[in-house]
């Protein structure tokens, strides 16, 4: 089944935000914001700005009704600055006028004054100032402190990894209007629907049933609109409560550039151990997180950095530590992988070195310490299904490494201005959001008297197809057409309480969901359809919309079931809730089972180097993936080839930059790249892993959101190892992205510090 919302994006009949009809009398919102990265505000003259023909009003933290705060984990951070600033960009105050042109035209005649305090940038600086949003976390395993008497090898060092925009097509947005009786309803460009109803009636005042909240779809998040999409919604909304007329913020691309959080940059220091054998017999890291100025989801990040800290190997002794570093820029978000990325980054780093000291191929490591079943992680859950060697024996026989490596190293002997290198990533990703409350759904499923079905989820299309999946499960339960389901827009009146479209968990969670809501509307069918003839629930079957018992087809079909249904007055409605099973985890131990399950898989990343211009080529990216029993392959392999490449584009090209004043240099897409169709790989070959899939994801058809962007890590050290062909003394230094410019530096240096 191809993705239902293929057609009407390629003819622009799908709807986003800013295809929904205005309503007469609409006003539009510009946010004016903080020009400086910290420090005191002494005074502001709106009076030149509210003086424009046009402009409705100006509001600010004066004009909320309600609580000034939209922090979801920790109550930090405030929808408009009161008293002080803290990151360029944080805003202070909505103009709220006839057109958007009116409202930028009257933000450039505010006059603002702040006297300025230090501003930290540096996440190092941070944690030794005791600037911590929350307190460090500490997973471990073993016994570190005296394991490393036993290493016959010990290295150490530092890996960084920068932020990455999100670069959403859509940006931040909100449409808001007044409903009868002091309600609102809010279009929102969000991934979680349940944030915005929340934070909305809080900083109203109001009670959640008066807010209504709904998505039809956004144009990409990426996690950007996980958080980060609420306090545009929640500023609509409190211009709607104010002047009771429908209020629309969205954001331009250099506003929502400025304004918003990226991908945590992360510094890091490793210490890593092995035997002789080259077993790794001890791991030590420290992670310090810029989480930005306040929470935002940093401290749920910050532990998922941890979960994955170890990536695909099997270490016995195992100590890794993250602080959550409070900076002066805007507050960072989850972004695909949400910390997972940056915690196998250093990993990957520490064995990049060990390899080189070893004088061994990286991949000889990574093979021998792969993880295994029985084998427990630092955080205590113990692996189950792990495909990891499954999935390395195919990439051996598929693709052949050897002969890979050998093609390579020729082509490196007869060559001296060109360098080819290529690298190994497997990839260990847990699936499930790890706060165990957020992994429960509902559905809603309508049967309506013509046979036709309406349903809704709390799962946000966001480009990933879900809807497409959705849209399966209902259709294949039913067994009737596709054509006849209808999949509602995601509306916190219909389904309520749903956790964000995150954490590649949203297929799973509400899917199942959606399955027993199916399900126990198809009982109640059956059960009709067996009073009618006569025989047992368990002998009756609907197969392409007709009944059958007993394998026999009947005379009766799908429709006139449902109408004899209704007719003895059968409930056709059914709400389906689902929680995830058996995960659990503790908080004060740092032990649990906070995984459902895991996904594996493996990228073989070859790389052309220019030694003269300092420029690369990916000639190709071979995959071996853990699908589980894919659902969708047409969905899911698109997921997999947009996740490499948005991840060879954070190693490689994405190179956001702040000044030490807290201002964001990499402000338009001239000054920040990312991939286009010249710089992803000439080839990308997916090979799928023959499994029996795993109960836990629906219909065994594994989650493929976040897992592949990891696979573009791999990128960074196929570059690396071009380089030491090129240049035997160029020591690695792990920061990435891995640009040009940099690249350059590493094919010629060292160089003298003078």
């Amino acid at each position: 089944m191809k993705n239902i919302d293929s057609k009407g994006h390629v003819t622009g009949k799908s709807i986003y935000l800013d295809d929904i009809p205005l309503i007469q009398g609409t006003r539009f919102g510009v946010v004016f914001d903080s020009p400086v990265a910290h420090g005191t505000i002494e005074s502001i003259n709106y009076s030149k700005a509210r003086a424009i023909p046009g402009v409705i009003k100006i509001i600010t933290h004066e004009d909320i009704p309600g609580q000034n705060q939209i922090g979801g984990i920790i109550p930090d951070e405030q929808l408009f600055a009161s008293k002080e600033v803290h990151f360029v960009g944080q805003p202070i105050a909505l103009i709220i006028a006839e057109s958007d042109q009116i409202a930028f035209a009257a933000r450039k005649l505010i006059k603002i004054e702040i006297s300025k305090n230090d501003v930290i940038v540096d996440p190092r600086e941070a944690q030794q100032k005791d600037q911590l949003i929350i307190p460090p976390r500490t997973f471990e395993l073993g016994d570190t402190k005296n394991s490393w008497e036993n290493c016959a090898h010990i290295f150490e060092g530092q890996a960084d990894s920068n932020g990455q925009e999100h670069l959403y097509i859509e940006t931040q947005g909100a449409y808001a209007v007044p409903l009868e009786n002091g309600h609102i309803r809010i279009s929102s460009s969000t991934q979680g629907p349940t944030a915005v109803q929340r934070i909305t009636a809080r900083v109203l005042g109001v009670g959640m049933h008066k807010i209504e909240v709904d998505v039809v779809r956004i144009g990409g998040g990426f996690g950007g609109k996980e958080d980060q999409a609420t306090p545009w919604a929640v500023m609509a909304a409190l211009g709607v409560s104010i002047l009771n007329s429908p209020v629309k913020v969205v954001l331009s691309r250099l506003d929502d550039m400025r304004m918003t959080g990226k991908r945590h940059p992360y510094s890091s220091d490793y210490k890593i151990g092995l035997s002789k054998d080259l077993k790794i017999l001890a791991y030590e890291t420290t992670f310090y997180q810029n989480a930005g100025a306040s929470a935002d989801l940093s401290p749920a990040v910050m532990v998922r950095t941890l979960f994955h800290g170890t990536n695909s190997y099997f270490i016995p002794n195992v100590k890794m530590t993250a602080y959550s570093c409070k900076t002066n820029l805007p507050p960072n978000t989850a972004f695909r992988g949400f910390g997972g990325p940056q915690g196998m980054f250093v990993i990957e780093s520490a064995l990049s070195h060990a390899a080189k000291e070893l004088s061994i191929s990286t991949h000889e490591l990574q093979k021998i310490n792969l993880l295994k079943d029985g084998n427990e992680f630092p955080y205590g859950q113990i692996a189950d299904g792990v495909e990891l060697n499954s999935i390395w024996r195919k990439m051996e026989s598929k693709f052949d490494i050897k002969t890979i490596e050998k093609e390579i190293n020729d082509f490196n002997a007869n060559h001296s201005d060109m360098k080819k290198g290529f690298s190994l990533m497997p990839v260990t990703f847990g699936i499930s959001f790890t706060k165990t409350p957020m992994n429960q759904a509902r559905a809603l499923v309508h049967i309506y008297t013509d046979g036709s079905v309406g349903v809704t989820t709390g799962a946000v299309e966001m480009g990933q197809g879900v809807n497409t999946k959705m849209l399966q499960i209902a259709a294949q339960i039913f067994s009737i057409t596709p054509k006849r389901v209808k999949l509602e827009s995601t509306n916190t009146t219909r389904v309520a309480n749903t956790s964000p479209s995150a954490a590649s968990s949203t297929a799973d969670l509400n899917g199942k969901a959606l399955e027993k809501a199916c399900n126990a509307l198809m009982d109640r069918l059956k059960i009709c359809a067996a009073d009618h003839f006569n025989v047992s629930s368990h002998d009756v079957a609907v197969k392409d919309g007709v009944v059958y018992t007993n394998e026999n087809q009947t005379d009766l079909t799908w429709d006139q079931l449902v109408m004899m249904a209704f007719l003895k007055r059968i409930c056709l409605t059914e709400n389906g809730h689902y929680a995830t099973p058996k995960i659990n985890f503790d908080m004060d131990k740092e032990k649990g089972h906070p995984f459902a399950y895991h996904v594996y898989g493996l990228a073989l990343t070859q790389v052309t180097l220019d030694c003269i211009r300092g420029t690369y080529d990916f000639d190709s990216v071979k995959i071996v993936h853990d699908f589980g029993k894919t659902m969708n392959p047409s969905v899911d392999f698109g997921q997999i080839e947009g996740g490499l490449i948005q991840g060879m584009g954070w190693m490689t090209m994405e190179d956001l930059q702040y000044n030490n004043e807290g201002q964001l240099m990499s402000n338009t897409l001239s000054t920040y790249k990312i991939p286009d169709i010249y710089s992803v790989p000439k080839t990308v070959t997916i090979e799928p892993l023959d499994t029996d899939g795993n109960d836990m994801a629906i219909l065994k058809s594994k989650a493929v959101g976040e897992p592949p962007l990891m696979y573009g890590i791999g990128a960074y050290f196929a570059i690396d190892n071009a380089i030491k062909s090129f240049n035997p003394i160029f020591n690695s230094t792990f920061d990435a992205p891995f640009t040009h410019e940099k690249v350059l530096m590493g094919l010629y240096g060292p160089f003298d510090s003078e």
